[in-house]
């Protein structure tokens, strides 16, 4: 944070801050000149256990657009918890700064001081515009990081279970459109060769699946293609712009959000959305022209939680089986979230914050009656 940042906040003045934290258990700002670190961790709410969320690095026009950036997404954390069923609440830290040129160890170790202060009150590890590296030099001066690498007893790389929740997803869907999990009869629109999107592409030939696939990079576009040729399955590709529009039963985007807008859904055919990509719909309106056009959405933060799922297991000691154990839930918590959506006519999206909110409610009212002795500490230092 800058000098004029802070000037600001003097005279935002104490109330007008308040109210826009309000709704939040605490936020941390750090200012650290001495190695480049402006920083902001959020924390939504702990009622489930210590907030857990990924630490992002870009540049902000202002520190207003940083703070919405961390209050929202920590919220946003604290409903994906709770729909992976995770004993964990939503945090997330932002560092204000040019990932290509900013990041360096000594950053990232005052950056795990900060961390380290909250008292193992906040998990976190990459996002955007960070890597593991990066937080192995948060290591040194804290253990409240998740997401390592194996050689640090982490878990690793999370897309395979990421990819997998999409999956389990679009079986759910499936089920719910045409009353069989059955991959291989229908077709599938898949937005994005990245890391995730490219797992999730190659699950779907596996499984005998033909795929229309969009990717800038072209040497994503011809490693599927070989995956194809390899697995017998069937790709077709499509110009970026035009993946909207193919004639393919399922969309599945996996890269960027807010993807589901006007002007995508003006030719939009296909009767299911399930993805990977964050926050796909680019506002609540949205969601509600999704679901009077009867259109299945699979909301994003219950289908991607594959990874949220594996760095929130590291932290009692990394076990692979039981991640994807947890991970085969997604489908299940998508049908719930589909009954609750036919029940009462809402969009799933909203059936999907309705779903999280009571079970929140419900773990409040059970900690009440046990307030007198307190809950027991965290502690998933390993």
């Amino acid at each position: 944070m800058g000098i004029r940042d802070i000037e600001k906040m003097e005279k935002m003045g104490n109330f007008e801050i308040m109210e826009r934290i309000a709704g939040h258990e605490q936020v941390l700002i750090c200012n650290r000149p001495e190695v480049g670190l402006r920083a902001i961790i959020s924390i939504h709410d702990t009622t489930f256990g210590p907030a857990l969320g990924g630490t992002r690095m870009q540049m902000y026009n202002s520190f207003d657009e940083a703070l919405d950036d961390s209050l929202k997404l920590s919220r946003g954390m604290t409903y994906k918890c709770i729909g992976a069923d995770v004993d964990f609440g939503g945090g997330k830290g932002v560092i204000i700064g040019n990932p290509k040129t900013d990041r360096k160890p000594e950053l990232f170790r005052a950056y795990g001081q900060m961390v380290d202060s909250l008292h193992k009150r906040f998990y976190t590890g990459t996002d955007m515009g960070t890597e593991i590296r990066d937080f192995t030099h948060a290591f040194k001066e804290t253990r409240q990081i998740a997401g390592k690498p194996p050689e640090f007893h982490g878990g690793g790389d999370s897309s395979e279970p990421t990819a997998l929740g999409v999956i389990y997803g679009i079986e759910a869907a499936n089920k719910e459109l045409y009353g069989t999990r059955d991959i291989a009869s229908r077709t599938y629109a898949v937005q994005g060769l990245g890391k995730v999107g490219f797992k999730v592409a190659e699950h779907l030939l596996a499984r005998g699946a033909k795929i229309f696939a969009a990717d800038i990079n072209r040497d994503s576009v011809k490693a599927i293609a070989d995956r194809a040729d390899a697995l017998d399955g069937e790709v077709e590709f499509v110009p970026l712009e035009d993946i909207y529009t193919v004639d393919a039963d399922v969309f599945v985007p996996c890269a960027i959000g807010g993807v589901i807008n006007d002007e995508t859904l003006k030719d939009f055919r296909m009767q299911a959305i399930v993805g990977s990509a964050n926050n796909v719909l680019a506002s609540d309106p949205h969601g509600e022209m999704v679901h009077e056009r009867g259109i299945l959405y699979a909301p994003d933060y219950i289908v991607n939680s594959g990874g949220l799922i594996q760095v929130a297991d590291e932290l009692y000691g990394a076990n692979p089986d039981r991640v994807m154990a947890k991970t085969r839930s997604i489908g299940h918590s998508l049908e719930r979230i589909f009954d609750i959506s036919k029940e009462k006519n809402i969009g799933t999206f909203r059936a999907a914050d309705e779903m999280c909110e009571q079970k929140l409610e419900l773990r409040r009212k059970m900690d009440s009656m046990f307030s007198a002795g307190g809950r027991p500490k965290w502690d998933f230092d390993n």
